[in-house]
């Protein structure tokens, strides 16, 4: 008996696991697109609003992250702070802000942008804690904290890259976006942290607090107009008065936030030619004493002649010699002199810091920190007033911070003059 096989068979039926991706394939490009029609697009908003509305796990999760991030800076270490951020809350109410901006939802922006805050700002009193235990500790090294109060263009392109994954990772796909989330509360969480710690520890006033504060803002600002865009680009457009009115706003003012603290329209404006010409800096003449010889008048008991001396010219005025009878005996002559002694010339330095972006001055050669300076400010250096301490050379100098004259010594190595060289010897006696 022979077998043979049918000419056509039924094709096997698809399994379920390729029937799901299958159909999360189709869900997500059905919301590729923003629906035409009233009702889906209301299902479509309530879906995403759903899954970007705060939950107590933000708060939870923001302690977690503040606590580890506030050690990060404490110890100076770099892998507690990338601990902090891998524990960090999952950012989705951030897109929740950024959806409500464009269905002009201002009830559920005021829920999001709320709740957005407050857990800035439990990472932020977590850092002011760490700051305040760190005085106990003191003198410390806050190079991450310095880092990471600075705004930096990588630390923009990285917040570009997350701000445009999280949305379209978000919009597209029923997953969670943890590595996009991570990515923009790195650029987020570090600066508000190192802030808090600067304003707790008083070692950063004016160099990590409030800097570490403006970057924050930036990098918000900048987070959510392109995550804004993105949605644009995802055709998520405001179909009300509402959403537009709302739209506009918000981003008139992020744009006006980044424009001042990123100084780019100063930037742009001297590009185009518009800004005032930069005056010349001021020339500042230092007073040059030359000592000038002053006139000796000498008597002369016999003779009654006096002798002026000016210089090296010598006149001898001779007089009629008196009679003895009435020759008198006269005091010694005193001599007037002028001494002129001419102050030291200011050195001004700037600081050029190899590593950390700045330097700190401190109370003595290896003392308490007084304050943190960054890279390009100005120090006035104290001349002939040097100490070696242990093979490194201090600098007695002094710098005015928020009008407030700051006087300590800093580490030679990082300062370069900008007026006459200075003797880098020290003394043979501190």
């Amino acid at each position: 008996m022979s077998y043979s096989e049918p000419a056509t068979q039924p094709n096997p039926d698809p399994t379920p696991e390729f029937v799901s991706a299958r159909a999360r394939r189709r869900r997500a490009l059905r919301r590729a697109h923003f629906p035409s029609d009233e009702e889906g697009r209301a299902d479509l908003f309530s879906h995403l609003v759903r899954r970007a509305f705060p939950s107590y796990e933000l708060f939870v999760f923001s302690f977690v992250a503040g606590a580890i991030l506030g050690l990060g800076y404490f110890f100076n270490a770099q892998a507690l702070l990338l601990f902090g951020i891998l524990v960090a809350p999952l950012l989705t109410p951030w897109i929740g802000t950024t959806l409500a901006i464009v269905a002009g939802a201002l009830r559920l922006f005021l829920q999001t942008i709320t709740a957005l805050l407050i857990s800035s700002l439990i990472i932020f009193l977590c850092g002011l804690l760490a700051g305040f235990a760190s005085r106990t500790f003191q003198p410390l090294t806050f190079n991450e904290a310095f880092i990471h109060s600075r705004l930096w263009w990588p630390d923009l392109a990285v917040l570009t890259i997350g701000a445009i994954l999280i949305t379209v990772s978000f919009v597209r796909s029923e997953d969670r976006p943890y590595l996009p989330s991570a990515l923009l509360a790195y650029e987020l969480f570090l600066p508000l942290g190192a802030a808090g710690f600067g304003l707790g520890s008083g070692v950063g006033l004016g160099a990590i607090w409030p800097q570490g504060l403006f970057v924050f803002l930036v990098h918000l600002s900048w987070a959510t107009v392109f995550g804004l865009i993105t949605l644009f680009v995802l055709r998520f457009y405001p179909t009300s008065f509402g959403g537009f009115a709302l739209t506009g706003f918000i981003f008139i003012v992020l744009v006006a936030i980044l424009v001042i603290y990123t100084n780019f329209g100063n930037w742009l404006m001297g590009t185009a030619g518009l800004a005032p010409p930069t005056p010349e800096p001021a020339v500042i003449l230092e007073p040059t004493f030359t000592p000038v010889a002053i006139p000796s008048t000498t008597l002369s008991a016999e003779t009654d002649t006096p002798t002026a001396v000016i210089g090296a010219s010598v006149n001898n005025v001779s007089r009629t010699p008196r009679p003895s009878s009435t020759a008198a005996t006269l005091p010694a002559t005193e001599t007037s002199t002028s001494t002129v002694t001419a102050e030291p010339t200011p050195i001004l330095a700037i600081i050029r810091a190899s590593e950390g972006g700045g330097a700190f001055i401190r109370e003595r050669p290896g003392g308490q920190v007084l304050v943190t300076l960054g890279n390009g400010s100005t120090v006035t250096i104290i001349p002939n007033d040097l100490q070696d301490v242990n093979g490194v050379i201090w600098v007695h100098v002094f710098a005015n911070v928020n009008e407030t004259r700051i006087e300590g010594w800093m580490i030679q190595t990082v300062l370069q003059t900008a007026t006459p060289v200075a003797d880098w010897q020290p003394s043979p006696t501190p």
